[in-house]
C-alpha cells in the first residue's frame, strides 16, 4: 500500500458544483485549469495541487478517497467539513 500520495484537488461548496466540474474534466477540460478557476481552496494558485502528503495529514475522507485512488484518476466528489473535493491522484509511494 501506498505510504505517500502526490494530488490535486478542486474545493467547492456544493455537490452540484462539484458534477458540473467533474463533468467538464471528463469532456477533456484541463483539472489544473478547473483547479485554478473554481477551487475556494489556496492550492487553487498552484493548479490544485497538495505536494506529497502521508497518512494522519487530511482530514479522514479525503485522506481514505485519496489512498483508495488510482494513479492519474480523479476521484469524488469527497464530502468534508470544508466542502466538495474533487482529487486528482498524481503519483503514489
Amino acid at each position: 500500500m501506498a505510504k505517500q500520495i502526490h494530488a490535486a484537488h478542486i474545493l467547492v461548496k456544493s455537490e452540484k458544483k462539484a458534477k458540473e466540474v467533474l463533468e467538464r474534466i471528463k469532456k477533456g477540460e484541463s483539472f489544473a485549469e478547473m483547479a485554478r478557476k473554481y477551487s475556494d481552496c489556496p492550492s487553487a494558485k498552484n493548479k490544485g495541487d497538495l505536494g506529497w502528503f502521508g497518512k494522519g495529514k487530511m482530514v479522514p475522507e479525503f485522506e481514505r478517497a485519496a489512498f483508495d485512488g488510482e494513479k492519474g484518476k480523479v476521484v469524488g466528489p469527497v464530502k468534508t467539513d470544508f466542502g466538495y473535493h474533487l482529487i486528482k491522484i498524481l503519483d503514489k509511494k
